[in-house]
């Protein structure tokens, strides 16, 4: 029973966001959408242990699902209006069809759908997250560095001013896609970012997460091909996906980036990478994150690594995003290119990453490498206390240990 529990839990995970996708073109409304999702989840748990897994889980969650919201329709004193309001979410489906019929995928379809200008950057980005892209509240959050009841209210307002303004569920006409674009390539990226270092779950990485980021950057560079920052997302997420092997080892233990055996880095993956970035110029923020991605895989060693390039490339990166996280990784790029004490002093500078465990984690690698024992263990001590994921905790806790 527990392998069966696991394997469940595996499907609704893998499946929930294309399904919901499905959903909410269906019926046109998020929450409606969402219930009836769970009610399906539910009617699995209590009818697969005894039937079985069905040959075709996603179709019967789908199923159990739409008649969820018929039923509901139904059942509803409004049942005039809930009815219509399924009966305009079937006919938006088939309107945008004509619209945009070389949408080439549902979940791309309403990423673009709730990247809707209405709402704020990070609103959108964060409802699509949590909607479409089957992140938790508390994965996004720690994303936007907040907290998760902060995220929460912001999620539900979101989903009022949809709702009250009426904004439709529908594909913006094709000149008009790129005012969405961005928070369309922040989403999948995200997604990605989940997957690469999962917040929680036994391992580090979540391969289908990952898999499906990559999967939907290649349609978006399918559908807008004369997008260089396409192009660059696409290859940031092969080359860091290319050191999936080399993270984690035989016994589930991280490995860091400068330990990684790089003979089990997949050389197809950074080879697409390459041909993607030399296809055309572009200057934007996944440019740059994909040319230090780049100065990685075309090191043969660690030692090799060109620091003083990846920081100039962070340098350029700031002033496209000047977040205290691109600080972060700028200051350890320094600390690596002119010195550990020029780094810590860069990161000593940094404001707003207190709750953010990377932050401490960094601080402390450069207190280890400069003999300071005494104040790494602080800032050790803080980031295992930040961390949430037990692959990243462990490391930690042995970092921790070494210091002592």
């Amino acid at each position: 029973m527990p392998d069966l529990r696991a394997r469940m839990e595996a499907v609704f995970r893998e499946e929930s966001g294309r399904i919901i996708a499905s959903l909410i073109r269906f019926s046109g409304s998020f929450d409606l959408a969402e219930e009836a999702l769970q009610e399906a989840f539910a009617g699995a748990l209590a009818t697969w242990p005894e039937s079985g897994i069905p040959v075709n889980p996603g179709a019967w969650l789908t199923t159990a699902a739409r008649r969820r919201l018929i039923d509901e329709a139904r059942k509803e004193k409004t049942r005039r209006e809930k009815t219509a309001e399924i009966a305009y979410g079937a006919a938006a489906s088939v309107l945008e069809s004509e619209i945009f019929e070389d949408m080439p995928d549902d979940r791309l379809t309403l990423m673009f759908t709730c990247c809707h200008p209405a709402l704020n950057r990070e609103a959108q980005v964060a409802l699509t997250l949590r909607t479409l892209g089957g992140l938790a509240t508390t994965e996004i959050a720690r994303s936007f560095l907040m907290p998760e009841p902060t995220l929460a209210q912001r999620l539900v307002r979101a989903k009022r001013k949809i709702r009250d303004a009426r904004i439709p569920y529908e594909v913006p006409p094709r000149e008009r896609l790129r005012e969405r674009l961005e928070s369309v390539q922040a989403v999948i990226y995200l997604i990605f970012n989940e997957g690469y270092a999962a917040t929680s779950g036994a391992g580090l990485i979540r391969a289908d997460l990952c898999a499906e980021a990559i999967r939907l950057g290649r349609v978006l560079c399918d559908l807008m091909p004369g997008e260089p920052e396409n192009r660059a997302l696409l290859a940031l997420m092969l080359l860091q996906d290319s050191r999936r092997a080399a993270r984690v080892g035989p016994d589930g233990e991280l490995i860091t980036l400068e330990d990684q055996d790089r003979s089990l880095w997949n050389r197809d993956e950074i080879r697409e990478a390459f041909e993607l970035l030399a296809r055309g110029p572009g200057g934007g923020r996944y440019q740059m994150e994909a040319r230090i991605a780049a100065e990685h895989a075309r090191a043969a060693s660690a030692a090799d690594t060109r620091w003083r390039a990846i920081a100039g490339f962070y340098a350029e990166l700031r002033r496209l995003i000047p977040t205290p996280v691109v600080a972060l990784n700028h200051a350890a790029a320094v600390a690596m290119a002119d010195g550990f004490e020029a780094g810590l002093g860069l990161m000593d500078r940094i404001d707003g990453l207190e709750d953010y465990y990377l932050f401490h984690a960094a601080r402390a690698d450069l207190l280890r490498r400069l003999g300071r024992n005494a104040e790494a263990a602080g800032a050790y001590a803080r980031a295992l206390d930040l961390a949430t994921n037990p692959v990243e905790r462990n490391y930690l806790a042995r970092r921790l240990a070494s210091v002592k």
